[in-house]
């Protein structure tokens, strides 16, 4: 990642990668206990491919060692002058402090490990006794899970990207970064099912009434994500504070106005045109394209927010793309299939024995 030459800018990049497969991984424990807790049919086909990527929470912590190593160089509130110049950031210190960042962090971690084995290993055994009461149990376990998961996401949001900024806050940056995470749990999940299935490893009863509702959750996210993203925007320009308006003031100077304005076709206007029919949320080749796209677009949303403060600090005028940030997307995706892979091994890719099994795969809209 090229620590060597020049590691804050390789730091900056390591954070879109960690926040990238963060997205994923939890993303994933997301969508798995939103099934076990509402009890959903449709989506209990695939739902082994959504535990398995939930496996990548393993691969976030070993991301998150270099970056805990060089924490000083990344985060300008760690240096006590820049701490000690503004009071807002001053009296943010009970917060911004090494320690208490990396105690909460390494929480995190463990909770989504913990997380992890508590959902996939039932499920896994589910797979030869057939209980029935291991379903109740999982949906029991999500109900605890979703409170933990908003402050883990907020959290890691708040910490890993808002920070990089400490004067700047917003109230709904987490369920910004939220928004997006689902969209790129979503896009991976979308592009894996259609594949598998294509190859044979899915059953032939899994139709296009299935893919028309990872379709529809792709376009109804793509519109989630649209709203929080104009409604932080519209409230922070209308209030006109300083501390607040300087992170766009970053964001709309230079080079970086371009990207600003792209972030608005490639987040949300080419995916909603792109699923705005019927026939596109169902198209198993139509919606791998879109499900690249919009893994694609989760990258570009995530260096348009940590990539100006990188520039700020050194001084460029314009946004930086090299060798440095083409390796992130080739790093992200060869974790997504190392997971898959190693996860996969000697493993049903369906969760045979819930309950809801067989009934899922009659599902007709």
């Amino acid at each position: 990642m090229g620590f060597a030459n020049d590691s804050v800018r390789a730091s900056y990049n390591l954070i879109i990668v960690f926040l990238w497969l963060f997205s994923v991984g939890f993303g994933a424990l997301f969508f798995v206990a939103l099934e076990h807790i509402v009890g959903a049919d449709w989506s209990v086909p695939f739902r082994r491919i959504t535990e398995i990527l939930a496996g990548v929470v393993f691969i976030v912590p070993i991301i998150a060692i270099p970056l805990f190593l060089n924490l000083d160089q990344i985060f300008t509130w760690m240096n006590p002058e820049v701490l000690n110049a503004d009071k807002y950031v001053k009296g943010k210190a009970p917060y911004l402090n090494e320690s208490f960042f990396i105690i909460r962090n390494v929480a995190i971690f463990a909770l989504m490990a913990v997380f992890f084995f508590l959902f996939t290993f039932r499920s896994f055994k589910q797979d030869t006794n057939k209980n029935p009461k291991s379903s109740k149990t999982s949906a029991k376990i999500s109900a605890i899970f979703f409170p933990i998961f908003a402050i883990s996401i907020t959290v890691i949001g708040m910490d890993w990207m808002m920070s990089l900024e400490p004067k700047w806050f917003s109230t709904i940056f987490g369920v910004y970064y939220f928004a997006g995470s689902l969209l790129a749990t979503l896009a991976v999940l979308t592009f894996v099912v259609i594949t598998l299935k294509e190859n044979g490893y899915l059953s032939k009863y899994i139709t296009e009434d299935h893919y028309y509702n990872l379709g529809g959750l792709m376009f109804a996210f793509t519109n989630f994500w649209a709203y929080i993203a104009f409604s932080q925007f519209l409230l922070i320009w209308y209030a006109n504070i300083p501390d607040e308006t300087l992170w766009y003031m970053d964001r709309s100077e230079g080079g970086w106005l371009i990207l600003s304005l792209g972030l608005i076709f490639i987040r949300f206007g080419i995916p909603y045109l792109a699923l705005v029919t019927r026939p596109s949320k169902s198209n198993p080749f139509r919606l791998k394209i879109i499900a690249v796209w919009v893994f694609l677009a989760h990258y570009y949303d995530l260096y348009w927010m940590i990539m100006p403060e990188y520039a700020k600090r050194s001084g460029a005028e314009a946004p930086v793309f090299g060798l440095t940030e083409l390796s992130a997307p080739f790093l992200v995706v060869g974790s997504i299939l190392l997971i898959l892979g190693l996860l996969s091994k000697n493993r049903n890719l369906m969760p045979v024995g819930d309950p809801k099994f067989k009934r899922s795969l009659e599902f007709h809209l």
